[in-house]
Protein backbone atom coordinates (compact mmCIF):
# COMPACT_ATOMS: atom_id res chain seq x y z
CA UNK A 1 0.00 0.00 0.00
CA UNK A 2 1.44 3.08 -1.40
CA UNK A 3 2.94 5.74 1.46
CA UNK A 4 2.45 9.82 1.98
CA UNK A 5 6.02 9.82 0.32
CA UNK A 6 4.46 7.97 -2.57
CA UNK A 7 1.56 9.69 -2.81
CA UNK A 8 3.85 12.68 -2.85
CA UNK A 9 5.96 11.27 -5.54
CA UNK A 10 3.02 10.51 -7.61
CA UNK A 11 1.57 13.93 -7.75
CA UNK A 12 4.57 15.85 -8.38
CA UNK A 13 5.73 13.39 -11.48
CA UNK A 14 1.97 14.14 -12.76
CA UNK A 15 2.76 17.88 -12.23
CA UNK A 16 6.31 17.57 -14.04
CA UNK A 17 4.21 15.56 -17.01
CA UNK A 18 1.36 18.80 -17.10
CA UNK A 19 4.44 20.94 -17.76
CA UNK A 20 6.60 18.54 -20.49
CA UNK A 21 3.03 18.64 -22.06
CA UNK A 22 2.83 22.41 -22.11
CA UNK A 23 6.53 23.22 -23.22
CA UNK A 24 5.98 20.68 -25.74
CA UNK A 25 2.45 22.90 -27.09
CA UNK A 26 3.88 25.79 -26.91
CA UNK A 27 7.33 24.74 -28.89
CA UNK A 28 4.78 23.35 -31.75
CA UNK A 29 3.32 26.88 -31.60
CA UNK A 30 6.67 28.41 -32.34
CA UNK A 31 8.27 25.76 -34.41
CA UNK A 32 5.78 23.29 -36.51
CA UNK A 33 7.36 20.43 -38.27
CA UNK A 34 6.48 19.92 -41.83
CA UNK A 35 5.81 16.45 -43.09
CA UNK A 36 9.03 16.08 -44.59
CA UNK A 37 11.00 16.92 -41.18
CA UNK A 38 11.75 20.59 -41.84
CA UNK A 39 10.83 23.05 -39.54
CA UNK A 40 8.62 26.80 -39.65
CA UNK A 41 9.37 29.10 -37.26
CA UNK A 42 8.02 32.28 -36.47
CA UNK A 43 11.82 33.67 -36.62
CA UNK A 44 11.47 32.41 -40.44
CA UNK A 45 8.45 34.39 -41.52
CA UNK A 46 10.02 37.33 -39.57
CA UNK A 47 12.78 37.09 -41.97
CA UNK A 48 10.74 36.18 -45.14
CA UNK A 49 8.58 39.31 -44.16
CA UNK A 50 11.49 40.95 -44.21
CA UNK A 51 13.03 39.63 -47.67
CA UNK A 52 9.32 40.41 -48.94
CA UNK A 53 9.34 44.15 -47.84
CA UNK A 54 13.30 44.94 -49.24
CA UNK A 55 11.85 43.38 -52.63
CA UNK A 56 8.62 45.35 -52.86
CA UNK A 57 11.29 48.32 -52.51
CA UNK A 58 13.68 47.33 -55.03
CA UNK A 59 10.78 46.59 -57.69
CA UNK A 60 9.05 49.89 -56.66
CA UNK A 61 12.51 51.70 -57.40
CA UNK A 62 13.11 50.09 -59.99
CA UNK A 63 9.84 51.29 -61.27
CA UNK A 64 10.49 54.77 -60.25
CA UNK A 65 13.45 54.67 -62.26
CA UNK A 66 11.90 54.02 -65.30
CA UNK A 67 8.72 55.69 -65.57
CA UNK A 68 6.29 56.31 -67.01
CA UNK A 69 5.28 52.69 -66.14
CA UNK A 70 2.02 51.05 -67.56
CA UNK A 71 -0.79 51.49 -64.74
CA UNK A 72 -0.99 47.82 -65.72
CA UNK A 73 2.50 47.37 -63.52
CA UNK A 74 1.66 49.58 -60.74
CA UNK A 75 -1.61 48.30 -60.20
CA UNK A 76 -0.28 44.77 -60.06
CA UNK A 77 1.92 46.17 -57.19
CA UNK A 78 -0.73 48.33 -55.53
CA UNK A 79 -2.39 44.80 -55.78
CA UNK A 80 0.55 43.11 -54.02
CA UNK A 81 0.16 45.42 -51.20
CA UNK A 82 -3.65 45.77 -50.56
CA UNK A 83 -4.29 42.27 -50.66
CA UNK A 84 -1.37 42.05 -47.35
CA UNK A 85 -3.20 44.26 -45.77
CA UNK A 86 -6.48 42.52 -46.34
CA UNK A 87 -5.19 39.05 -45.04
CA UNK A 88 -3.76 41.08 -42.06
CA UNK A 89 -7.29 42.49 -41.29
CA UNK A 90 -8.68 38.82 -41.87
CA UNK A 91 -6.42 37.97 -39.06
CA UNK A 92 -7.01 40.39 -37.11
CA UNK A 93 -10.60 39.98 -37.31
CA UNK A 94 -11.11 43.63 -39.09
CA UNK A 95 -13.24 44.84 -41.70
CA UNK A 96 -11.64 45.01 -45.33
CA UNK A 97 -10.40 48.54 -45.59
CA UNK A 98 -9.41 48.94 -49.29
CA UNK A 99 -9.83 46.94 -52.81
CA UNK A 100 -7.72 44.46 -53.61
CA UNK A 101 -7.34 46.45 -56.89
CA UNK A 102 -6.71 49.57 -55.89
CA UNK A 103 -5.91 52.67 -57.95
CA UNK A 104 -2.66 53.40 -56.54
CA UNK A 105 0.08 55.62 -57.30
CA UNK A 106 3.97 54.74 -57.38
CA UNK A 107 4.08 57.07 -54.22
CA UNK A 108 0.59 55.47 -52.74
CA UNK A 109 2.33 52.27 -52.67
CA UNK A 110 6.00 53.20 -51.12
CA UNK A 111 3.41 54.33 -48.75
CA UNK A 112 1.79 51.16 -48.25
CA UNK A 113 4.70 49.27 -48.41
CA UNK A 114 6.28 50.64 -45.39
CA UNK A 115 2.84 50.79 -43.18
CA UNK A 116 2.28 46.80 -44.34
CA UNK A 117 5.80 45.80 -43.34
CA UNK A 118 5.94 47.50 -39.69
CA UNK A 119 2.34 45.63 -39.37
CA UNK A 120 3.57 42.59 -39.85
CA UNK A 121 6.79 42.74 -37.93
CA UNK A 122 4.19 44.18 -35.41
CA UNK A 123 2.00 40.99 -35.71
CA UNK A 124 4.70 38.40 -36.02
CA UNK A 125 6.96 39.95 -32.84
CA UNK A 126 3.10 40.11 -30.85
CA UNK A 127 3.00 36.38 -31.59
CA UNK A 128 6.04 35.50 -30.06
CA UNK A 129 5.75 37.66 -27.27
CA UNK A 130 2.31 35.97 -26.06
CA UNK A 131 3.59 32.74 -26.35
CA UNK A 132 6.63 33.22 -24.48
CA UNK A 133 5.15 35.03 -21.81
CA UNK A 134 2.11 31.92 -21.51
CA UNK A 135 5.45 29.87 -21.56
CA UNK A 136 6.94 31.72 -18.41
CA UNK A 137 4.52 32.26 -16.09
CA UNK A 138 1.45 29.98 -16.49
CA UNK A 139 1.64 26.60 -16.45
CA UNK A 140 -1.64 26.01 -18.16
CA UNK A 141 -2.60 22.88 -20.45
CA UNK A 142 -3.89 25.07 -23.56
CA UNK A 143 -2.45 27.30 -25.93
CA UNK A 144 -2.67 30.92 -25.79
CA UNK A 145 -4.50 32.88 -28.02
CA UNK A 146 -2.39 33.61 -31.19
CA UNK A 147 -0.57 31.23 -32.84
CA UNK A 148 0.65 29.88 -36.63
CA UNK A 149 -2.01 26.94 -35.63
CA UNK A 150 -5.35 29.88 -35.35
CA UNK A 151 -7.39 29.29 -37.82
CA UNK A 152 -8.83 32.47 -39.30
CA UNK A 153 -12.37 32.82 -40.35
CA UNK A 154 -13.12 34.86 -43.53
CA UNK A 155 -15.05 34.56 -46.82
CA UNK A 156 -13.12 35.37 -49.93
CA UNK A 157 -13.65 37.50 -52.95
CA UNK A 158 -16.46 35.55 -54.57
CA UNK A 159 -18.47 35.17 -50.70
CA UNK A 160 -17.34 32.15 -50.28
CA UNK A 161 -16.65 31.15 -46.34
CA UNK A 162 -13.33 29.60 -45.95
CA UNK A 163 -11.37 28.51 -42.86
CA UNK A 164 -7.42 28.96 -43.11
CA UNK A 165 -4.84 28.25 -40.59
CA UNK A 166 -2.69 31.73 -39.83
CA UNK A 167 0.75 29.67 -41.02
CA UNK A 168 -1.08 28.76 -44.65
CA UNK A 169 -2.15 32.96 -44.83
CA UNK A 170 1.52 33.77 -44.23
CA UNK A 171 2.76 31.30 -46.60
CA UNK A 172 0.04 32.58 -49.44
CA UNK A 173 1.10 36.08 -48.63
CA UNK A 174 4.73 35.84 -49.25
CA UNK A 175 4.31 33.56 -52.36
CA UNK A 176 1.49 35.68 -53.69
CA UNK A 177 3.81 38.37 -53.36
CA UNK A 178 6.57 36.68 -55.40
CA UNK A 179 4.12 35.46 -57.90
CA UNK A 180 2.61 38.97 -58.74
CA UNK A 181 6.66 40.93 -58.45
CA UNK A 182 7.76 38.48 -61.22
CA UNK A 183 4.96 39.30 -64.08
CA UNK A 184 6.07 43.32 -62.88
CA UNK A 185 9.52 41.77 -63.89
CA UNK A 186 7.84 40.85 -67.30
CA UNK A 187 6.31 43.48 -67.89
CA UNK A 188 8.97 45.93 -67.65
CA UNK A 189 11.80 44.09 -69.76
CA UNK A 190 9.06 43.87 -72.57
CA UNK A 191 8.47 46.95 -72.66
CA UNK A 192 12.65 48.02 -72.64
CA UNK A 193 12.74 48.99 -69.18
CA UNK A 194 15.02 47.30 -66.51
CA UNK A 195 13.44 45.22 -63.49
CA UNK A 196 14.07 45.08 -60.29
CA UNK A 197 16.93 42.11 -59.17
CA UNK A 198 14.93 40.67 -56.17
CA UNK A 199 16.45 36.95 -55.69
CA UNK A 200 16.33 36.12 -52.45
CA UNK A 201 19.81 34.80 -52.42
CA UNK A 202 21.17 38.22 -53.90
CA UNK A 203 19.60 39.40 -50.91
CA UNK A 204 21.39 36.94 -48.00
CA UNK A 205 24.20 37.84 -49.96
CA UNK A 206 24.36 41.12 -50.34
CA UNK A 207 23.68 41.41 -46.50
CA UNK A 208 20.21 43.48 -47.23
CA UNK A 209 18.84 40.17 -45.19
CA UNK A 210 19.48 39.23 -41.98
Amino acid sequence: MAGVGDEQILRGATSVYHRIVFVQRCHSALRRVSSKGGFVDIKDFLRMFAYDYWANRECLAAMRAAEPVSPDTVGRMAHILSAQKLWLERILKQRQSMPVWPGLTIDDCVALAEEMSSAWRSYLMQLTSQLTTQFTTQLGTHLPPGSLDDQVEYRNSKGQAWSSRVEDVLTHVLFHSAYHRGQIALQMRASGMEPAYTDFIHAVRQGLVD
